[in-house]
């Protein structure tokens, strides 16, 4: 297992030959703040090279738990001290998604006023997903957060022939708002 710093990367697929599907997770701890707890959500967007969503179909969350073509898909229920989990077939991900970005955001309604900044703890986790084993972590993410209800958490993208993991931190004020201006996702 390897702690990764905001802006590192390393090349999974290059590294571990054969590597088929992934597990990526995230962990948060609110301590007392249950209306975060209860509020977060975690989700993916597939982007082109463009680094954008081609549509709303590319935004895998809690109300569309898988991709169109079911490369990617979110976990009914999170395996090990993770959170929340997406698995991703590397193989079944279409030509044209170039990156999948994970975002945590604080979802409006009950938690309003609640931010990023109260988490205690916050890390994105890579698993092989044949056996679970980590394969590499950030490192604590939650230390950055302010005033942010969003955050891009990390990439999986392509490089050549072969697959990268890049950890972001990369917060946003404007929350989901913030992250679908960024990525095109029509909100």
């Amino acid at each position: 297992m390897a702690e990764m710093k905001r802006g590192a990367n390393v090349a999974l697929t290059r590294e571990i030959p054969g590597l088929r599907a992934l597990v990526l997770g995230v962990t948060w701890n609110a301590g007392s703040e249950r209306a975060l707890d209860d509020n977060l959500v975690f989700a993916t967007i597939l982007c082109g090279a463009d680094g954008r969503a081609r549509s709303d179909q590319d935004f895998v969350f809690f109300n569309q738990i898988s991709s169109a073509d079911e490369s990617v898909q979110q976990l009914e229920q999170a395996l090990g001290p993770d959170n929340e989990q997406i698995e991703v077939d590397l193989a079944a991900v279409p030509a044209e998604i170039d990156r999948l970005v994970l975002v945590l955001y604080v979802n409006d309604g009950p938690a309003q006023r609640r931010t990023l900044g109260q988490l205690r703890s916050c890390v994105v986790r890579v698993l092989n997903a044949d056996g679970n084993s980590e394969l590499v972590r950030s490192e604590e993410l939650a230390s950055a957060f302010n005033t942010e209800t969003a955050v891009a958490l990390g990439e999986v993208y392509r490089h050549g022939a072969d697959w990268k993991f890049k950890v972001l931190g990369q917060g946003y004020s404007k929350g989901i708002a913030g992250i679908a201006s960024d990525y095109g996702i029509p909100l």
